[in-house]
């Protein structure tokens, strides 16, 4: 490819949202000329999430960068070992070793405040309406209300599925770290930003920075497609 051209950047939702949770950072990324997508999977199977974010690569050009909030961390790191993809973000997100569950990972940490706000119905994990607070508490109520309607209820032994891949462990990766989040624990997303050796942002946001905070993502995920373009560069100079 071109060593000029701008990496395609891929989002990667996680438990109670889809992808138009990513819909304050998408317009503007297209309008500085990023192709961009989001993946819409199920949250039925981790392995099958997994698939579909592979699916989805192929609809946009290379190289890829990775964007994975919450759940959606656990995802990119098993699909980012595809070749498509050449760096990952980390939004307040999982980032399972190999070996490792998304559960396991949790369970290393005290349990946060969201687990007094769910309940399980139908096999499915829902966010109870009182929940939504300690999710995205730094979003107007208008925000919150439209959190609650549109989430998308994960099967309830999700986080204790295992899908083989570690891709940080091969990728460059960013990470940006939520430091009032209530969902997953601030001291959790730190451990493993610094075992993956990941380029470290930390804002005072809720577990949704990318709804709270948009700009400070955005900048994130500028820092990491600079980073890929100029390896590209390097690469193309070698070769």
């Amino acid at each position: 490819m071109p060593s000029n051209r701008k990496p395609s950047i891929v989002f990667v939702h996680g438990l109670w949202a889809d992808g138009s949770c990513f819909s304050k950072l998408i317009p503007t990324l297209q309008d500085e000329g990023f192709e961009v997508i989001a993946s819409q999977h199920g949250l039925d199977s981790h392995a099958e999430d997994v698939a579909n974010v592979k699916r989805t690569l192929r609809r946009v050009s290379q190289p890829v960068i990775l964007v994975g909030h919450s759940y959606g961390g656990s995802v990119i790191t098993a699909a980012g070992t595809d070749p498509a993809v050449a760096g990952l973000v980390y939004l307040a997100a999982f980032a399972p070793d190999e070996g490792e569950t998304t559960q396991s990972l949790q369970e290393k940490f005290p349990a946060t405040d969201i687990f007094s706000h769910i309940e399980i119905g139908d096999g499915r994990v829902w966010l109870k309406r009182d929940g939504v607070p300690s999710f995205a508490g730094d979003l107007a109520e208008n925000e919150q209300n439209l959190i609650w309607a549109t989430q998308s209820a994960p099967v309830a032994d999700l986080f204790n599925q295992k899908v083989t891949g570690t891709a940080w462990k091969s990728k460059p990766s960013w990470y940006v770290i939520a430091t009032k989040d209530h969902t997953i624990q601030p001291e959790l997303q730190r451990f493993v930003a610094k075992r993956m050796g990941a380029t470290t942002f930390e804002t005072p946001s809720s577990h949704v920075p990318m709804l709270s905070q948009p700009e400070f993502v955005l900048d994130a995920i500028r820092k990491a497609a600079a980073s890929v373009m100029n390896d590209t560069k390097a690469q193309a100079a070698q070769g």
